[in-house]
């Protein structure tokens, strides 16, 4: 539903899109395996010209693709920085030289105003917010998802457009802040109390989260109450792009500090940590992913930054 994804987005000028443009013939977007079957099929027949709209990890792994491919392609990213959302700007800005120096034509805070097709109903062009024109035959859309929620608006429960608001063991608030008894939630939706963050409320879109989630939730549904557990998921994402592999743990948009703590951008092997008011909150890995998980521990442990790490 592209109305709905618009205001996910946060698009204030003009909708970017609509049904018309998103029904043309080489407008994708990747949801589903289906999804990534038809863009495969569309890319490995070799488009003059592929824009992608939106450089989050989605985004970013499409281009990637594209280059792999020796295709042409545009990436266009409303943002400072590609990975920016996810990773802060001082990753996003490494990732966005990354890009270049693979081919990639990144426009920063650029978003597309108008997708043209001809008479048949194919794609032919865009039009970006810094005036270009581009004559395109593909045009892949990666801005995010938006919740699932609207079915329960008139639940009397604490829910928005950011998720449903539950409790550590995922017990559901109702509308006047009261924890349900009965009522259990898990997974994208879920907003839960983070032990690493203070209490701060955490909704998660990765699958590795709506498994170990859903678990607590399915064992809190049926044990003893005094036999339930609380959910404990740090966030984790790991891409592969560009030739190289990136992991995260933690959450580095909150970070007020970064460092590189082992190995060397030059060399795309490293391994940068975040910090928070004194303490460490998050650890980004390119190529180094046995590292993590010593990263992991400090997170959890709640331990002091810069991390006093006796590694090489």
């Amino acid at each position: 539903d592209y109305d709905r994804l618009l205001i996910a987005t946060g698009t204030r000028a003009r909708p970017w899109i609509n049904r018309e443009q998103a029904a043309l013939d080489g407008v994708f977007t990747l949801r589903t395996r289906d999804d990534s079957s038809h863009l495969r099929t569309r890319l490995t027949s070799n488009p003059q010209h592929v824009l992608v709209i939106g450089g989050g990890f989605t985004g970013s792994e499409v281009a990637s693709v594209c280059r792999e491919l020796g295709l042409q392609v545009t990436l266009a990213e409303r943002g400072p920085a590609p990975l920016s959302g996810a990773l802060g700007q001082a990753a996003g800005n490494v990732a966005a030289l990354w890009q270049r120096q693979h081919g990639v034509d990144l426009r920063c805070h650029v978003t597309d105003m108008a997708l043209e097709g001809d008479t048949e109903g194919r794609l032919r062009r865009a039009r970006l917010s810094d005036g270009d024109v581009l004559e395109i035959d593909v045009a892949v859309v990666a801005l995010g998802a938006i919740r699932n929620v609207e079915w329960l608006n008139s639940a009397k429960l604490a829910v928005d457009a950011r998720g449903v608001v539950c409790d550590a063991s995922c017990r559901v608030f109702d509308e006047d802040g009261m924890l349900t008894d009965d009522i259990f939630v898990a997974g994208d939706i879920a907003r839960w109390p983070s032990p690493f963050y203070d209490g701060m409320l955490l909704s998660v879109e990765h699958w590795g989260n709506a498994v170990e989630q859903a678990k607590i939730a399915g064992h809190n549904m049926v044990c003893d109450p005094s036999d339930r557990r609380p959910h404990k998921y740090l966030p984790a994402f790991w891409s592969n792009q560009l030739g190289v592999n990136i992991k995260s743990v933690g959450l580095p948009t909150i970070a007020d500090e970064v460092v590189i703590t082992q190995g060397t951008i030059e060399e795309r092997r490293f391994v940068a940590a975040y910090g928070q008011n004194g303490l460490i909150v998050a650890a980004v890995a390119v190529n180094a992913p046995l590292w993590l998980p010593a990263y992991q521990a400090l997170i959890e442990a709640r331990a002091p930054f810069p991390p006093e790490l006796h590694a090489a």
